[in-house]
């Protein structure tokens, strides 16, 4: 079969992850004969540098016709990078939040899972770990705060800034669906997170998604609380299956997640609109301190590529194949730094790559 698949390497590590994923990729199209076609387009720092804008209409019809994308990391020190002199709507993330808007990716999937093998980097003690935890956390990733109306004014002598949190029934709806769609071939539980002891936004979350869970008799469904649920995720990681919710909830707990499985170098991610087409991408920042050393983890996006493979093309056997080849590669021993443990096989961003390409 033959596939076409945008890349979008970004900024900091991301042109030396992709690089690496790609690789993973082609071992792929090797070994199961398929033909991947390959089209590098810009978002973030690194169009800003080339066209004076974070995203293009080039670069989002060039998406759109694509069957996939593969992004890396977006953006730069925000302390320092000139592209943070800009106006915000100028600025590398601006661009990320409009592609998922123009591509229409409302559900954003975030695997946080503790492999036998890393459980030394886990934060939390032996007896929280326990058999580990494989975890989705199902953010909605088109609404809320961070699409709602915003603007900054002077009143009664005083600056003043407002976000709007707005959500329909319909947004809630189809994220919902999803989520339950998800557990129902995981293991059958979805926790809806929410505010709804404060926020009209999440009392209406919470009676649209007990709706939609009616028509999932299979599935347990529980509501938690936000400020729970972050308690939960370092008191009984193990609990969780599918965990729902909003945009800015689910930004936070799913980077809260990450941390407890020892490394967010390790972390892929997805985000799904109605159709096939998904972006896929690591779930961790551009690391600019880090960039051309060679030494960043380029697992997360690798597993990325892995999700690629199994939302947007169908390719489960070749997403099973990827997965298991980073498991064989973690068994021998092998690590990057930020994963690194005594005993282990220290190795760089491009060996990484090259030791799961080959297992594949």
């Amino acid at each position: 079969m033959n596939y076409h698949i945008a890349l979008i390497p970004g900024d900091g590590i991301g042109p030396e992850i992709v690089a690496e994923a790609r690789k993973v990729l082609d071992r792929i199209a090797e070994k199961y004969g398929h033909k991947f076609e390959y089209e590098e387009l810009l978002l973030g720092g690194a169009s800003i540098d080339a066209t004076g804008v974070p995203l293009t209409d080039g670069t989002v019809a060039a998406a759109k016709k694509s069957d996939a994308v593969l992004m890396g990391s977006i953006g730069g020190d925000t302390t320092t990078s000139p592209w943070y002199k800009l106006a915000p709507e100028l600025r590398p993330e601006a661009g990320l939040l409009k592609i998922r808007k123009e591509l229409n990716l409302f559900a954003n999937l975030r695997p946080a899972v503790l492999y036998d093998e890393l459980k030394a980097a886990c934060p939390l003690r032996d007896e929280i770990i326990g058999d580990g935890f494989d975890m989705l956390i199902m953010r909605e990733l088109t609404g809320g705060l961070y699409f709602g109306e915003r603007k900054t004014f002077e009143e009664n002598g005083l600056t003043t800034a407002v976000d709007t949190l707005t959500y329909n029934e319909n947004e809630i709806r189809r994220i919902a669906i999803r989520g339950f769609d998800v557990a129902r071939k995981r293991r059958k539980k979805v926790t809806s997170v929410d505010k709804a002891n404060v926020l009209d936004s999440s009392r209406l979350w919470r009676k649209v998604v007990q709706e939609v869970a009616a028509d999932y008799p299979d599935v347990t469904l529980e509501h938690m609380l936000v400020d729970n649920c972050a308690m939960q995720l370092v008191k009984n990681p193990g609990q969780f299956d599918v965990i729902l919710t909003e945009n800015m909830f689910g930004d936070i707990l799913s980077d809260e997640a990450s941390m407890v499985t020892g490394s967010i170098g390790m972390l892929s991610s997805a985000s799904l609109n109605d159709t096939k087409l998904g972006l896929y991408e690591p779930s961790h920042g551009s690391a600019p301190d880090i960039a051309g050393e060679g030494i960043a983890n380029p697992i997360a996006t690798i597993l990325s590529a892995a999700m690629l493979l199994r939302y947007s093309l169908d390719l489960d056997q070749e997403a099973d194949a990827v997965e298991a080849a980073v498991k064989q590669v973690l068994k021998e021993g092998y690590r990057t730094a930020d994963i690194a443990s005594e005993g282990c096989s220290p190795v760089g961003t491009v060996e990484m790559g090259d030791l799961i390409a080959e297992r594949i």
